[in-house]
């Protein structure tokens, strides 16, 4: 199981940046632009801090895998802390998307809809990964 999880915490991490390069694509292919100019500055400026924190803890929730790879392995106790945080966190995203989010609401065309299926497709590898890894080192390891 170690060298299971080894490999998809590898993932995990290169996946956070991998998710990074789809998310700058967003402004542009979806005409923030055009919509957020229709704004008052101190919402438009609130909807970019709001984009900018976003991008910060998917860098962090990427790099702290990195770095930490060995301390999740582990089981220490602060990791699976974190771990349980990126695992709730990409939970949430997937539930907003399916609970919330209509059909509708997303932009036509196929490179949306392919789009739309590999990233949710990251996300469920993303809660997936941590989730097990919780129930692995909590779990199996007691037993």
């Amino acid at each position: 199981m170690a060298a299971l999880f080894g490999l998809a915490l590898w993932l995990a991490g290169i996946g956070h940046f991998v998710l990074l390069g789809a998310s700058f694509q967003v402004p542009a292919r979806l005409g923030w632009k055009e919509d957020l100019a229709q704004l008052r500055p101190f919402n438009r400026k609130l909807m970019w801090t709001y984009g900018a924190f976003t991008v910060l803890t998917i860098v962090a929730f990427g790099s702290l895998t990195l770095v930490l790879h060995d301390d999740f392995l582990r089981g220490d106790r602060a990791a699976i802390g974190l771990a349980a945080f990126i695992a709730a966190y990409w939970t949430s995203r997937i539930v907003v998307d399916a609970v919330y989010f209509k059909h509708g609401d997303w932009p036509s065309g196929r490179s949306f809809v392919i789009g739309h299926v590999m990233l949710t497709g990251l996300f469920i590898a993303l809660a997936s990964t941590y989730a097990g890894l919780i129930v692995w080192r909590l779990v199996f390891t007691i037993t």
